[in-house]
Formats: structure tokens, C-alpha cells, sequence
């Protein structure tokens, strides 16, 4: 085969042969700065923004890498003006820095007089500059330093937050490698070293790993770096739990020293761990738990999976700008397109371990992909097609011909525990119900939902059925065979998110197995497509299989 594997076009997007004895190299020189938008069998479609070409900016990645890469892995020659442009988009970060001056405070900095100039005359910016003070800088409103890093974001012209952090009340915080209360000494991996370095760097910022990674370590590690009162924003108490033990166990921390701000608890301590539903929450349309924020002179910021922060969070983080943010996520994608406002308000993105690298190292667990499809009855496939279009997908994704395939599927692995994750509280009761297995959802209390994941993690459970409460921070290690049967229309980070729920490493070194259950000829199978873009750019190749290979005496091996 001759050439590269790649075919860079001038409208910005990148064709990847991925039978091409290159094509995984070439995957992984482009995955900082390139974005995947299509995956199917022979050639992938990847596109470049200027958000992914700035987040590798800031990542520590320059233009001249990056059109390296570019040269490198091309089968033909690359547009000239293609180059260019990549080279002056990374340019434009950075042309714009807020510092802090001595004399005046918060400054808008400028490396180009013209830019200032430019971005000074446009009403996004209005009632956030002050007085001009030198042709090259502006007085910048305190108050106004995230609304600002937003709003120069989307004028093209994203702002180096140079302005430095507060260094918050201190709070005496240590790693415990030597081991605590019994436990083995333990030390970081050497890529969660690199990313709170990389973090402590650039001061704020986002560290992407994949799920089982040990993204709570590197959390602690930046709290012992800060040495500072701590908010730790979590999606639900479960996770906030979860958290609150592993702080307990790696670091110098005591019970008595963590909160736990949620529906059930408000407590404020040197280190508080809120869930985002409890900020959020709303009484006579006021925010009633905002006070949080200001509660403690916070040294630190902890966002986990920020690919999930709600909206308000987003403007409640606008005045944090002074305090150290850290966002944790398996995935930067998220599906309601505010990347950009992450970028802006907690901060660019400062390390990003792809997952093969990480499984390569042995710290997660291999994974084999599956996509079994079924097909419909008769009596299905006529209610699909008279259905109403924005029934279709709950029909498709809930039909009953998908509970032999998934008994058939947890059958095929006696020896293993099993997620059965799903997002309809219907259908997750029929297949409780149908599998003998007991089920978690959004109305199952805090207090259930520790005995069953504590049974399932004794092997006492062997099969889980589990709602969308299951798509993030649960720790699950034994877990090694997950089955969706249907998701959250084509969300990308869900789909990352239920296969990080098996890839932690196992005790015996055994593969994980994923396998998603989809109506054929329906828009389900659509859905499954797109939400499958995410992992395939990741490396991870999907075998599409007919539900009566499964269901077929002879079980054939899916490899």
C-alpha cells in the first residue's frame, strides 16, 4: 500500500483508512487537535475546529506539531491554505492575555494592539472593559473575568488567563503512599503525575482519562498540591460517597475533615463535597444553596465529569475565576455543545491520556465491542411504522425481542458479573424481571443503592439492572460484562461513560465485554452509530453481529 493513511481536505475535514498499516499511528498524532465525526467501517471522517486546535494549544501541543503531523501521515499533498489556517487559528490564542497589574488590577493584555482594538468595539463586550491604560492594555471588572474569557472565546480571539488564583484558606492535605489504617503503600502512575503537573502549570484547566483511570487520584493530588480548602462538585451522593472514601484512604484526611452537601446532609467543611442536583435545586425560582460558593475561601475547585455540569453551574463559575478549577472527565464531548463555555470558565484542556495508551500500560481493562442487532416481529415493525416520529426511538430501543438476546448474552457469561444498563424505567423493570436481577433507578434511596453495589462488589450479585444512574462515578471494579439496551438517544459521553463502568482492570487480567442490543432497520441502529463515534476514535472497533448468533446453539466466539 502506498502513501499515508490520511486524505486532508481543504473544507477542514480528514479521511482515516483504518485498514492501513499507519492508521493507528496516525490516529493517535491527530486525536489531540482533530475530532471524529464519523466512524464507519473503512474510512473515518475527522473534522478541525478552532475550539480543538486552541485546546491543543493549551494543552502544550504548537502548529508546527501539529501540521507535522499532518505532513507526516498524508497521502497526498496537503492545501497550502489549510496549513495556513491551522497555523493562524493556533496563533490566535494567547494574542489576548488578563493578567494583574500591580497599579490597576485585572488587565486585558494585548500581544497585537490591532486585536484589542478589534474586540474593545464589539457590544459582546459591553460594561466589561474599563479605562484604557496603556494603547496595548485595559482595565478589566473583577466580576467580569469568566463572562469575558466567554465572550472573547466566541469573537475568535480566546484569552490566556494569566491573572492568577487566590490562594484560598489553607488547609494542611497529604498523599498517604506509605499506606493508611492497614492498607498496601500504593504510588501515582506515572500519567496521573504528569496530569496534576500539567494542571498545577497552567493553574486551571480540564484532565481527560478514560473511565477506571483513577481520575479521583488525581484530584487528591492537586488537593495535596493546593494544600487548601477544597469544593468537590459531583453528579450524585453516591458518587460524592465514593469520593469521601478514597480521600479517607489515600490521603492525609480524616472523616472529620470531609462534608457532604446533598439532599440528605449540609454539612461545610475544610473539604465539602456537594452533588450538582442540590446546587441546582430551586425554591420560588432563586437558587437556594449558591451560598456554598462563598461559604469557605476555597482554595480549590474540583469539577467531576464536567462533561455533565448543568448549565447554572456554568454561570455560578463565572465568579470563581479567582479560585484554582479542576475538571475531571472520561470525555471533553458534550452533547448540548457548550465545550466552549468548559474552555472559557473552567479552563482549557491541560492533559488528555488516550484510553489505548492507558490499557497498553495494563492500567484498564481490554475491551471487546459488540453490536447485536435484532429484528423486529411483524406486530413491532407495524407499530414502528405508524408510530409518530418522536415515539419511534423509544419503541425501537425498548421492543420486547431484545430480553431472550440480553438472557442469552449474561447466559454466555457464568462466570462473570454483569451490568444491564438501559433509560427506560419500563423496560429496565421487564428485564429485571425476566433476568431475576434486582434494579437501580433514579427513585432507588442512597441507602439500596449501597447494599446492592456492596453485594454486587462481593460477587454475592452477579447481574445488575441499572438506569442512567449507572453511566457515571460508580466504582464497580469486578464488573466485566456491560449490556445496553438502550441509551440516551446518540449521546457520545454516555456510551464512553457505560463501558468505563467494566474496564477496570481484573483480578485475573480478563477481557471486558460490551455489548449494545439495537433494533435493525430502525433509528435506533442510527443512534447506536453516532454514539459509538466517541470510542471509535478512542481505537475501539465494534463486530456487528445478528441476535441469532446469539441466540443460536452454538454461541460462536465473537472475536
Amino acid at each position: 500500500m502506498s502513501g499515508g493513511p490520511l486524505i486532508v481536505q481543504s473544507d477542514k475535514t480528514l479521511l482515516l483508512e483504518i485498514d492501513h498499516p499507519d492508521a493507528q499511528a496516525c490516529r493517535m498524532a491527530i486525536a489531540p487537535f482533530a475530532e471524529l465525526e464519523r466512524s464507519p467501517e473503512h474510512v473515518h471522517t475527522y473534522r478541525l475546529t478552532p475550539l480543538g486546535l486552541w485546546n491543543a494549544r493549551a494543552a502544550g501541543h504548537d502548529a508546527e506539531g501539529v501540521v507535522d503531523s499532518l505532513l507526516k501521515y498524508s497521502r497526498y499533498p496537503v492545501p497550502h491554505a489549510l496549513l495556513v489556517d491551522v497555523a493562524e487559528t493556533m496563533d490566535r490564542y494567547g494574542r489576548l492575555q488578563l493578567a494583574n497589574d500591580p497599579a490597576y488590577g485585572l488587565v486585558l493584555r494585548a500581544l497585537d494592539r490591532l486585536v484589542l482594538i478589534e474586540v474593545a468595539k464589539s457590544k459582546k463586550l459591553a460594561g466589561m472593559l474599563g479605562n484604557k491604560i496603556a494603547d496595548d492594555t485595559i482595565q478589566v471588572h473583577p466580576s467580569e473575568r469568566g463572562r469575558l474569557k466567554q465572550a472573547l472565546l466566541k469573537l475568535g480571539w480566546p484569552a490566556e488567563d494569566l491573572a492568577g488564583y487566590v490562594d484560598g484558606e489553607a488547609h494542611p492535605i497529604e498523599l498517604a503512599e506509605a499506606g493508611k489504617d492497614g492498607r498496601k503503600p500504593w504510588t501515582l502512575r506515572s500519567y496521573q503525575r504528569e496530569a496534576v503537573e500539567a494542571f498545577w502549570a497552567g493553574g486551571s484547566g480540564v484532565v481527560v482519562l478514560p473511565c477506571g483511570a483513577g481520575k479521583t487520584l488525581v484530584g487528591a493530588a492537586a488537593m495535596a498540591e493546593a494544600k487548601a480548602t477544597t469544593l468537590i462538585l459531583v453528579t450524585n451522593t453516591v458518587a460524592g460517597r465514593q469520593w469521601k472514601r478514597e480521600l479517607i484512604a489515600r490521603t492525609s484526611l480524616t472523616e472529620e475533615e470531609i462534608g457532604e452537601y446533598s439532599g440528605e446532609r449540609k454539612e461545610i467543611r475544610p473539604v465539602t463535597i456537594a452533588t450538582y442536583q442540590v446546587l441546582t435545586s430551586r425554591r420560588g425560582g432563586a437558587f437556594t444553596h449558591l451560598d456554598l460558593f462563598g461559604a469557605r475561601d476555597w482554595g480549590l475547585v474540583v469539577y467531576d465529569e464536567v462533561h455533565l455540569l448543568p448549565a447554572p453551574i456554568f454561570r455560578f463559575t463565572a465568579d470563581l475565576q479567582a479560585r484554582r478549577r479542576l475538571g475531571l472527565t472520561a470525555t471533553l464531548v458534550r452533547e448540548d455543545g457548550r465545550e466552549g463555555d468548559v474552555f472559557s470558565l473552567i479552563g482549557p484542556k491541560r492533559y488528555d491520556a488516550p484510553w489505548k495508551d492507558i490499557e497498553s500500560q495494563g492500567w484498564i481493562a481490554p475491551a471487546e465491542c459488540v453490536e447485536v442487532r435484532v429484528t423486529l416481529t411483524d406486530a413491532e415493525r407495524m407499530s414502528y411504522a405508524t408510530a409518530e416520529a418522536e415515539e419511534r426511538y423509544r419503541m425501537a430501543a425498548t421492543a420486547r425481542t431484545k430480553l431472550p438476546v440480553v438472557k442469552a448474552l449474561v447466559d454466555r457469561h457464568p462466570e462473570d458479573q454483569v451490568l444491564v444498563i438501559g433509560a427506560y424505567i419500563d423496560q429496565l423493570h421487564q428485564l429485571g424481571e425476566y433476568l431475576d436481577a434486582p434494579i437501580i433507578q433514579g427513585s432507588t434511596t442512597n441507602k439500596e443503592r449501597e447494599r446492592l453495589f456492596d453485594a454486587f462488589r462481593s460477587g454475592e450479585l452477579r447481574t445488575l439492572v441499572i438506569s442512567k444512574v449507572g453511566n457515571f462515578s460508580i466504582d464497580l471494579p469486578e464488573a466485566a460484562v456491560a449490556i445496553q439496551v438502550s441509551g440516551t438517544f446518540g449521546s457520545r459521553q454516555e456510551e464512553a461513560q457505560r463501558l468505563g463502568r467494566v474496564l477496570r482492570p481484573k483480578a485475573d487480567g480478563r477481557q471486558a465485554h460490551f455489548y449494545t442490543v439495537v433494533s435493525r432497520d430502525t433509528i435506533d441502529t442510527e443512534y447506536a452509530a453516532h454514539r459509538q463515534r466517541f470510542l471509535a476514535e478512542q481505537g475501539y472497533a465494534y463486530t456487528i453481529v445478528d441476535a441469532d448468533d446469539v441466540l443460536g446453539p452454538s454461541l460462536p466466539s465473537f472475536d
